[in-house]
């Protein structure tokens, strides 16, 4: 028996709203869900995902019925060498395929389903055109059309999601590129949540009495008592925020679905790696990221007496190192400018002999990539160097960072969402397709840490000071 889709639809679109009610009210009066309500949410919630389920089980359905009901379907295959391949028919139980890999060798792998799925990215996308200009829907996009008016996703007059391993493949992507971002601690954030508050120890100093934020322990006499002390903790907030991407695409440029998804694929996922990373290094925490260099908790090491401008010396890395919390280490990146490698390639520790005076020569600091056996990275301290864009050019503060990115935390939710539109465009004959991710991020340390014994403030971010 046929369900009623329109009705589903429309009974989920409420329950929505009912959730949307709650979060706004509770968001007025500047508090979180009470128990009762925080109960009667899951349990719309719940009810939302039951109806999302069946809409989508019976648009399936109804897509695979239409298709069988007409027989014959073919795709023609194009032109190879001096003949023609003949068309073949598309049949359900094509369930497996040969994929060639980039030596040109076979293997086989999961066959895509032509009645369901999009073979790429690029095919789906001028679907969506095609649609959207009134020339057919294709059925494959039935289960994919955007749910209207919730404008979490899409606009409500016809947009529809990227099928969800190409827009995964993209989230995943932006994590993957950086030589950053891949390196801080991530943590997803659930559904009706904006947001995230923890706690954190709040511990800046580890003299005793400061340990753990006011931990200590005692040494007493039989039947004396001790004194109570206990944890300090301070409050970490992290609010969402959109980060978003938009493509104009002409329709000569639509007609090659291949050109279409090798830009596409390539060009958002780098570009929504590199303005997030830029935000980790330099962002300013008010409506992005709050980056390392406008963080209390970065360790700025002072330039030595009479140094040349635009120079990195050895002493330089040596109190930069002394500066690392010592169990960052294991895990600490040298972030440098590309400017900084001739000065770095230079540098070398002074020998004094027993007069006091120094050798002409010295020891070798900063020890190139090996060969094919070796390292692919320079190292200083044994710990890669690593030049990004992001730094600072040479002199300036910022150009060499050792930093430990698991103590940086990023926030995300929903992966990209991505909606498509023809109107925006529509005198322009482009189509325009928008991408967006919502996420925060910031340091898990709030300010240095004096030592138990010692002067000098340790952080897992240590930048150098200017030197000009």
């Amino acid at each position: 028996m046929k369900k009623d889709v329109a009705e589903l639809k429309r009974r989920q679109l409420e329950q929505a709203g009912e959730l949307r009610a709650m979060l706004d009210k509770a968001e007025s009066e500047n508090r979180n869900l009470t128990a009762a309500e925080d109960v009667q949410y899951k349990a719309i919630e719940s009810q939302i995902d039951t109806r999302k389920a069946q809409i989508e089980r019976e648009e399936r359905l109804q897509s695979v019925e239409s298709a069988l009901a007409t027989p014959g379907r073919t795709q023609t295959r194009s032109d190879v060498g001096d003949g023609v391949q003949p068309a073949r028919t598309i049949v359900q139980e094509d369930v497996r395929c040969m994929v060639q890999q980039k030596d040109g060798s076979h293997k086989e792998g999961r066959a895509i389903d032509p009645i369901k799925e999009f073979r790429t990215f690029g095919e789906q996308m001028s679907a969506i055109v095609r649609a959207g200009r009134g020339e057919g829907l294709d059925p494959r996009l039935t289960s994919l059309r955007a749910a209207s008016g919730l404008n979490e996703t899409a606009p409500s007059d016809g947009g529809f999601l990227v099928q969800h391993d190409f827009s995964t493949a993209i989230f995943s992507r932006t994590y993957e590129l950086g030589q950053v971002l891949s390196r801080c601690r991530r943590v997803p954030i659930g559904a009706g949540a904006n947001g995230l508050k923890t706690l954190a120890v709040d511990e800046t100093s580890r003299a005793t009495g400061s340990r753990w934020g006011g931990v200590q322990v005692y040494r007493v006499n039989e039947a004396d008592a001790g004194t109570a002390k206990k944890p300090k903790f301070r409050r970490m907030e992290l609010n969402l925020k959109k980060l978003i991407g938009v493509a104009y695409a002409t329709d000569e440029l639509l007609q090659d679905s291949t050109a279409l998804e090798s830009i596409l694929m390539q060009a958002f996922p780098e570009e929504f790696s590199f303005a997030i990373e830029r935000e980790i290094f330099e962002g300013q925490g008010a409506g992005e990221m709050l980056g390392v260099l406008n963080s209390p908790a970065l360790v700025s090491v002072a330039k030595e007496t009479s140094q040349v401008a635009a120079t990195i010396v050895a002493e330089n890395v040596l109190k930069m190192w002394s500066r690392c919390w010592s169990r960052s280490r294991a895990n600490a990146v040298w972030f440098i400018n590309q400017d900084c490698e001739p000065t770095l390639y230079q540098m070398n520790f002074k020998i004094k002999n027993v007069a006091g005076t120094e050798n002409v020569g010295g020891m070798p600091v900063y020890i190139g990539p090996g060969g094919l056996s070796g390292s692919p990275y320079a190292t200083l301290y044994g710990r890669p160097v690593i030049p990004v864009e992001y730094c600072a050019t040479v002199g300036t503060k910022g150009d060499i960072m050792l930093m430990d990115m698991s103590q940086y935390l990023v926030i995300d939710k929903g992966g990209l969402q991505s909606a498509q539109s023809m109107h925006v465009r529509f005198l322009n004959d482009e189509q325009t397709f928008r991408w967006t991710i919502r996420n925060d991020g910031q340091p898990i340390w709030n300010a240095p840490l004096t030592p138990f014994k010692g002067s000098n403030t340790l952080s897992p971010f240590v930048s150098l000071d200017v030197r000009s």
